[in-house]
């Protein structure tokens, strides 16, 4: 692994990023999946789908 550095849009160098940091990042990348995605948003639980409205229909309809 090499160091990283970084340029602004006008060409002069902002930063250098070390190898340790580099080290330290992927050691939390293995450890936190969830780094990877670009939002902060909590993953959603998936729900189980509802019921259509024909079903509730149907039912009704033998009842009567």
């Amino acid at each position: 692994m090499h160091e990283v550095k970084v340029f602004d849009s006008s060409g002069n160098l902002k930063k250098v990023i070390s190898v340790n940091s580099l080290r330290k990042r992927s050691a939390q990348l293995i450890e936190k999946p969830s780094m990877f995605r670009k939002n902060n948003k909590p993953a959603k639980a998936q729900k189980a789908p509802a019921k259509s409205a024909r079903a509730k229909t149907a039912k009704t309809r033998k009842k009567a």
